[in-house]
C-alpha cells in the first residue's frame, strides 16, 4: 500500500537559488555529487544520481513549487511513479525546504529514513554554504567547482560506508545460515572415481572347466 511522508530541512540559499539549481542539471550534478539532467520546462523528462533516480516535471512555479514524478531503480513493474513536492519558503537562516513524498511503495522507506538527508540536504548544505557570493550576496557560478569538490568527497565517504556496511551484513547473513564452503570434489574427480569403481566390480568370470567325462561314460 504506497504511503506518503513530509520532510523539512534549512537550506542557506534563497528560494529562487535552490529552484535554480534544482532544475540545471550541471548545478544539480554539483549540488548532489551524482550526474543529473534536469529541464526548468513542464513535461520535460529528468534524471539524477547516475541514472537512479527517473521522472518528469509536472508543475513549476519559479521560485516556490518543484513537482516531479519520481521513480528509483527500486521500483519494479507494478509500482505507479511516486510524486515529489518541493515547497521553498524564505526564512530569516535561508529557505525553508518541505519535501512532500507521495505514492511511495509501502516496502521503501529508506527514502525517507535518511535517504533524502544524506543524498539531497546535507549536500546541498554544503554546496551553497561553500559557494563565494558577490557583493551583492548572489551565488558566483565561477567557484562552484570548490562546493562541488566537497560534495564528491562526502559522496564518496557514503559510498565506501554503504559499501563497507552491505559487506559486513552479508558476512553475518552467511554465518546465521551456516553458510559454508562446499566439501564435494569436482565433478571430474567424481567421474575418474566412478569409472576405477565399474571396472574393479566388473572382473571377468571364470570359464567353466570341461568335464572329462566322455559322451558315455558313467560316473
Amino acid at each position: 500500500m504506497p504511503y506518503t511522508y513530509t520532510l523539512t530541512s534549512i537550506i542557506p540559499a534563497t528560494p529562487q537559488e535552490i529552484y535554480d539549481a534544482w532544475l540545471d542539471s550541471l548545478a544539480h550534478s554539483e549540488m548532489t555529487g551524482g550526474e543529473a539532467s534536469m529541464s526548468d520546462e513542464v513535461g520535460a523528462e529528468v534524471s539524477a544520481w547516475d541514472d537512479y533516480i527517473t521522472g518528469r516535471n509536472l508543475e513549476l512555479v519559479p521560485g516556490e513549487r518543484i513537482v516531479q514524478s519520481w521513480r528509483t531503480e527500486k521500483f519494479d513493474d507494478e509500482h505507479e511513479d511516486s510524486i515529489i513536492t518541493v515547497i521553498l519558503e524564505e526564512t530569516d537562516d535561508g529557505t525553508l525546504l518541505t519535501l512532500v513524498h507521495s505514492n511511495v511503495p509501502d516496502e521503501q522507506r529508506s527514502y525517507e529514513e535518511g535517504g533524502w538527508q544524506s543524498n539531497y540536504f546535507e549536500p546541498m548544505k554544503v554546496y551553497f554554504s561553500n559557494l563565494n557570493r558577490d557583493d551583492d550576496g548572489k551565488p558566483s557560478k565561477r567557484d562552484t567547482s570548490k562546493a562541488a569538490d566537497e560534495v564528491r568527497r562526502a559522496s564518496g565517504r557514503r559510498s565506501k560506508q554503504a559499501t563497507r556496511r552491505a559487506k559486513e551484513a552479508t558476512g553475518r547473513k552467511g554465518k546465521r545460515l551456516g553458510v559454508t564452503k562446499s566439501k564435494r570434489k569436482p565433478k571430474a574427480k567424481v567421474a575418474r572415481r566412478a569409472k576405477k569403481v565399474v571396472k574393479s566390480r566388473a572382473k571377468p568370470v571364470p570359464a567353466k572347466k570341461k568335464s572329462k567325462r566322455g559322451p558315455g561314460r558313467r560316473r
